[in-house]
């Protein structure tokens, strides 16, 4: 079977299984697993921040953030396509009492900081308090500018707002960039990694910050039963990934190019190479029969998103001749339809 659904159906290689059979475990509620906190320790050091926590999910570490920078009736300021406004379930909100304020994403993902300013409430009872500013990097595969990064800090500082990263992806940027790892994140209060994308862990994500950021996101994950117990043998597939499975990102961004060439050159499908910026391709069908497209492929053991656009996401357990294959059934479809 190929699945490009998503970079999070990677499978744990053999000696990331290896490295889990074998980890060392406590009891991470009462902070003595050793695996945890060597993934831990060695995650903050690697990124420059003072401290990091091991969450089961993105979206459980995007939640502590957002719990830990801001209390009951704040709201925090992100992009309309953001993850943890759009498809986090409304947590926040629901779990947080924070209101989350929209703001339209530019084209490269980015968010207009007039735009925020506008929607920054000014110091009155009748509205919620403007506390923390979210970006994402990826967002839809693509990339912020660096620039644009570089002047967030300012921004926040001006405005008395806190700055998180929704940075499931941000190992993706990071390689497509070229930039320094500590560099990217640096003007972030708090960023998320998530080690079960395109780095291949099978679960988990990180919550980096400072100690005391990380100590408060400590208290809300057990509140939220987030507590986990003999951890390591998971958080060593996280360690593992992050020391190994970062570099060969690259070979992603490469596949997603070529699969965005060669679903160009398919009459009936719009796809633009040029916009493919890390591991994430769009296409359109002309003919609308995106549906039927993905049912048929299934059923030849090739899994793809449906939609308008259709998303293809390369990972590390896609090669060109994957790719090649899902060409090849894509054209067949268009034969008989």
């Amino acid at each position: 079977m190929s699945d490009f659904r998503s970079d999070t159906v990677t499978q744990p290689s053999k000696a990331m299984r290896d490295l889990m059979s074998r980890a060392l475990v406590g009891d991470d509620v009462y902070g003595d697993d050793p695996t945890v906190n060597k993934l831990q320790d060695y995650a903050a050091e690697r990124m420059g921040k003072q401290a990091a926590l091991f969450c089961s999910s993105g979206t459980q570490a995007n939640l502590l953030a957002i719990m830990a920078h801001c209390q009951r009736g704040d709201e925090y300021i992100c992009g309309q396509n953001a993850h943890n406004y759009k498809y986090e379930g409304g947590g926040a909100a629901v779990l947080g009492s924070v209101q989350p304020q929209p703001v339209e994403n530019s084209s490269d993902g980015s968010l207009c900081l007039s735009k925020v300013k506008a929607a920054i409430k000014s110091d009155d009872f009748h509205f919620a308090k403007s506390r923390l500013l979210s970006l994402e990097n990826t967002i839809g595969g693509k990339v912020l500018p660096m620039d644009y990064v570089n002047s967030l800090r300012p921004f926040v500082d001006q405005h008395n707002l806190a700055l998180h990263l929704d940075g499931a992806r941000v190992f993706n940027a990071i390689i497509k960039s070229g930039q320094d790892e500590r560099k990217l994140v640096a003007p972030f209060d708090s960023f998320t990694i998530c080690l079960s994308k395109g780095l291949g862990a099978p679960i988990g994500s990180l919550l980096l910050g400072s100690e005391e950021l990380i100590t408060t996101a400590t208290r809300i994950r057990k509140m939220l039963g987030g507590g986990m117990r003999q951890a390591g043998i998971i958080a060593a597939a996280g360690h593992y990934a992050l020391e190994n499975n970062v570099k060969r990102l690259a070979e992603d961004h490469a596949n997603a190019v070529f699969l965005a060439e060669q679903l160009a050159s398919i009459e009936e499908l719009e796809c633009d190479p040029s916009a493919v910026q890390t591991n994430i391709v769009y296409a359109n069908c002309r003919r609308n029969q995106s549906g039927p497209l993905a049912e048929e492929l299934a059923k030849q053991g090739i899994l793809m998103t449906a939609g308008s656009p259709m998303r293809f996401v390369s990972h590390l357990n896609v090669n060109q001749q994957d790719i090649q294959t899902l060409i090849a059934a894509i054209k067949q479809f268009y034969v008989s339809h």
